[in-house]
């Protein structure tokens, strides 16, 4: 065996057994190193994350006069990449050019092309593909890639279909990557000729193409698809379970996301963090919180509690389901802090009202040397709005237009306008609309509302042509104008808006709350007496009302919106939904001690906000409730709001 061989064997060894410490000393001891030597220290270096030391041998070897090939290419352009070297990387690909490299090997080409898409430089990528001799696929694949990875996906079709009009045969890479462009651009006819590829390449059961074939579906929100093809897979793993649960979410299929999970945890697949989040964020959209709470286990068995994905899920649920005390538990909890999990916690605070610890949160990230972004922004002015700290919400609004470099975007104006408009300054709220380029019906709408909860009628029936305008069969916009002709006694032009509302065919959708009592759900409607122990709730209900009225409550009928008599709107009241749900809560915990949430598919009109602190005050219970915007968190006779919302 000769010295050189011998040298190789033993660099493999130490190498295969972990010690590239003592390989690199035995190199070291090498009186002129091969540049297969070189090559191998090289690229051992790469593939084991010392991408630094990899680039000084480079360096080293490029002084002693010994020319580079392209083994030693190929993984120095990895190594240059993965610290973002680009300056050293161009110089690399300069002497690649001069020795003859770039144009007419593809290994290196395709390393190339590798390097300069994860510099996020698509035009010296593309550029390089193209003065290629003799393309293949790995050198289109790695531009496919890169391009999926930045989002240009329909550049990636682009590529593949010159790649394919050239004879090139597509591999599992190429197809994955490929199809995933297909999702996010929900192109199905795409998707579909890709995957009839995907079975004619013999490919259907590798694993990318599985994973990616799921998530090309699931994009398109094709969730029976996706399911067909998940069903078909011989050994679903971690990756293609997470795929579909997370599919199922963002496809607002919840209920299935929670039993596949639990089918997953039967197949004795472990979750991960994306998991796991995935399934926080379907119990957070549906508000179970027990469900989450035994998530929240699962994360702490594990051993993930601390992990950045799985904590801003749980500050997510903890908030979505009304629970801040829990969201900050876990906050605090976390071993690293970035702009998710603090935007995160902001978000939980301004839902749930808590504009002045959401504030606190934000000058914090001053101290913690994190840059807010736009989310962050939105989610602080959204915190003003709930608490009425306009001044501060002005203060923050003017900051983002002078201190940073944030665009200001439509859900920003939207959320300022909100503000604006609640504290009765509609003109100025008006005014900034001027500001917006193209005002959708989102923003009008926020100033109708505005003008519905302060009487305005003039400029709501100007403001709703503008809405009209954009949206002329919005249901929305017609039943906001209706409530407030109703709550301003104007029942002609009531009996108008609901003449065309039938006219257009549109549907107001039912006032309904619900509560989760003992891990079942029980929903009701206003005026719905269908319940199975309807006596008992009445009961309760009418016993409420009646103590409650001993301590100042006074039904307020402006919030009845039928033109009837003074008796009948205040029965009327007495049965809206959530009044409903609140007895039946308390009849069914009677002797417990626990907190109350309710949930109101819209918002919780003035007169139940009322009776709901004076039912919280006789009663010693907290009363959680969840509108269709924020949380009212009800305690001895307060709520949360300050009667701002």
């Amino acid at each position: 065996m000769s010295y050189f061989s011998l040298c190789h064997k033993l660099f493999d060894g130490y190498v295969k057994c972990g010690s590239l410490a003592e390989a690199r000393r035995l190199f070291d001891d090498l009186p002129n190193p091969h540049i297969v030597a070189w090559n191998y220290m090289i690229s051992s270096h790469v593939s084991h994350g010392k991408t630094a030391e990899a680039i000084q041998l480079y360096e080293k070897m490029l002084e002693g006069g010994v020319i580079p090939d392209e083994y030693t290419f190929s993984s120095v352009f990895k190594a240059f990449s993965d610290l973002g070297l680009v300056r050293k990387g161009q110089r690399a690909h300069a002497l690649s050019v001069v020795l003859g490299f770039e144009i007419f090997n593809g290994f290196v080409a395709s390393a190339l092309v590798d390097m300069y898409t994860k510099f996020d430089k698509m035009r010296d990528a593309h550029l390089i593909l193209d003065r290629v001799v003799e393309k293949d696929v790995v050198l289109f694949t790695a531009l496919i890639v890169g391009y999926a990875q930045r989002g240009h996906d329909n550049e990636a079709l682009q590529v593949f279909e010159n790649m394919v009009s050239q004879g090139i045969k597509a591999n599992e890479y190429t197809l994955s990557s490929i199809l995933i462009s297909c999702g996010n651009l929900g192109n199905i006819v795409k998707g579909k000729l890709i995957h009839c590829l995907v079975i004619k390449s013999g490919l259907e059961s590798a694993v990318a193409s599985q994973t990616s074939l799921l998530t090309m579906y699931l994009r398109c929100s094709l969730v029976d698809d996706s399911i067909k093809v998940f069903n078909q897979l011989s050994h679903a793993n971690q990756v293609t379970w997470t795929s579909l649960i997370s599919g199922l979410v963002e496809n607002g299929r919840e209920e299935i996301a929670l039993s596949t999970f639990r089918e997953m945890i039967r197949s004795s697949i472990n979750p991960n963090s994306f998991t796991l989040s995935g399934v926080l964020q379907a119990c957070s959209s549906i508000a179970m919180l027990e469900v989450g709470e035994q998530i929240h286990g699962i994360i702490v068995k594990i051993g993930v509690e601390g992990d950045k994905y799985a904590g801003a899920a749980l500050i997510n649920l903890y908030g979505k389901c009304g629970n801040t005390d829990m969201a900050r538990f876990v906050f605090d909890a976390l071993t690293e802090v970035d702009v998710v999990s603090i935007n995160s916690m902001i978000y939980a605070y301004a839902q749930n009202g808590f504009g002045h610890e959401a504030l606190k949160l934000f000058e914090r990230m001053k101290s913690l040397r994190l840059e807010p972004n736009d989310v962050t922004f939105i989610s602080v002015l959204l915190a003003c709005n709930n608490s009425g700290l306009v001044d501060k919400g002005c203060q923050v609004f003017a900051s983002i237009r002078s201190n940073y470099k944030i665009e200001l975007t439509r859900d920003h104006y939207a959320c300022m306008i909100d503000l604006l408009g609640r504290s009765r300054r509609l003109e100025e709220a008006e005014m900034l609309i001027k500001e917006v380029r193209n005002p959708d019906m989102v923003i009008w709408r926020t100033l109708l509302n505005a003008c519905r909860i302060h009487g305005e009628v003039e400029m709501a029936e100007r403001v709703m042509k503008k809405v009209l305008e954009l949206a002329p069969g919005d249901e929305g916009t017609h039943i906001l104008l209706t409530n407030l002709y109703a709550s301003a006694g104007k029942w002609n032009q009531v009996i108008e808006m609901k003449s065309t509302i039938r006219d257009l065919k549109l549907k107001k959708s039912p006032a309904m709350s619900w509560v989760d009592v003992d891990r079942e759900v029980h929903t009701f409607m206003a005026g719905d007496l269908s319940h199975p122990i309807s006596h008992e709730i009445l009961e309760i209900l009418h016993e409420l009302i009646e103590k409650v009225k001993t301590l100042g409550y006074n039904p307020d009928t402006k919030f009845v919106l039928q033109d009837l008599e003074e008796e009948k709107k205040i029965r009327s009241l007495y049965y809206h939904s959530e009044k409903l749900a609140i007895a039946f809560a308390l009849w069914k915990t009677s002797g417990r001690n626990t907190n109350i949430r309710i949930f109101k598919n819209l918002r919780v009109c003035g007169d139940c906000h009322t009776w709901l602190k004076f039912v919280s005050s006789l009663t010693g219970r907290d009363i959680i409730a969840r509108d269709a915007k924020r949380f009212h968190h009800f305690k001895e006779g307060v709520c949360s709001c300050g009667d701002y919302w």
